[in-house]
């Protein structure tokens, strides 16, 4: 039998390629670099061939207007999504059936219907109920409501990662909070909460750069944002590439720097990481505290 184990092993050991590490290491540098060299190639021979660098720097203008707009949109809709969101996550895991069943049909219902058809219900179906001509003007309304209305889809993503964020906090956590003489929303905010955003982060970090992309569809109700303005170009001048290089540079800028904010926020939350040094100093500093109360207790 011990001959047997050791044949197999040996057999293992001698398996190929795929059971050295070490090959299987390089295999996986050679694809990802065939990889970046083919991505490298075909972008070099596009902004070799097919872009017009003039017509590029005379469009820059549009694209930093439209840009803005688009950053003022974000800004409004992160805020909005993940405060309000937090809220929502809450009433979702709430003790009252009423206020759990009532934000998870709001969840549902924003996390089950795509942005395009709530955007064409606020824009072109409820001017519909004031009868012709009698609504205020969308373009004037269009400006003012579009980070709410991109932020309510967020914010029902938001909330189901708080959802899951409070999840995953252990049982136990709530009853010592309870057991230290805390209420409930005391226990919340002072246990759960801190524990359940340090879970949640990745998912909402995920989400607010998703509603970045997901502004390029306010340009079917005529807002003024970065794909609108590659539409008109490419519809003006029939070169779609020149205008596509604003429109990939500017998304990328803020999408990049929410992922920059989001890896910062999350190494600040995960506590996990701390030193030992740290972690020896916080104990000591926590057990002379605990020494000076019993010190002064009256036996």
């Amino acid at each position: 039998m011990a001959d047997t184990y050791a044949e197999e092993g040996s057999s293992v050991s001698d398996g190929g390629i795929l059971a050295n590490d070490v090959a299987v290491k390089r295999l996986g540098e050679l694809v990802a670099a065939a990889f970046a060299l083919a991505i490298a190639s075909f972008l070099g021979w596009i902004l070799a061939t097919q872009v017009d660098y003039r017509l590029l720097q005379s469009v820059f203008p549009r694209f930093v207007e439209a840009f803005k707009l688009v950053v003022l949109i974000v800004v409004v809709s992160s805020i909005l999504s993940v405060s309000l969101g937090t809220i929502m996550g809450i009433a979702r895991v709430s003790s009252s059936p009423i206020t759990a069943r009532i934000s998870k049909a709001y969840v549902e219902f924003f996390r089950g219907t795509p942005l395009l058809f709530q955007l064409f219900v606020i824009f072109f179906g409820v001017p519909r109920l004031w009868g012709i001509g009698q609504f205020p003007t969308i373009m004037g309304v269009a400006r003012i409501s579009s980070s709410p209305i991109t932020a309510r889809i967020s914010k029902a993503y938001v909330a189901e990662a708080i959802r899951g964020g409070v999840s995953a906090v252990p049982d136990g956590q709530l009853e010592a909070a309870r057991s230290l003489g805390m209420s409930n929303v005391q226990a919340m905010r002072r246990v759960i909460l801190p524990q359940a955003w340090r879970n949640a982060l990745p998912a909402i970090g995920n989400d607010q750069i998703i509603l970045v992309k997901d502004t390029s569809l306010l340009t079917v109700i005529a807002i003024h944002e970065i794909m609108s303005v590659f539409r008109n170009i490419n519809s003006n001048q029939l070169d779609p590439w020149t205008p596509l290089v604003w429109v990939c540079l500017f998304y990328l800028a803020v999408t990049m720097t929410m992922s920059l904010v989001i890896s910062l926020l999350e190494r600040r939350a995960d506590w996990s990481s701390e030193d030992e040094d740290g972690d020896r100093s916080r104990l000591r500093r926590l057990l002379g505290s605990i020494g000076k109360g019993l010190g002064r207790r009256r036996w």
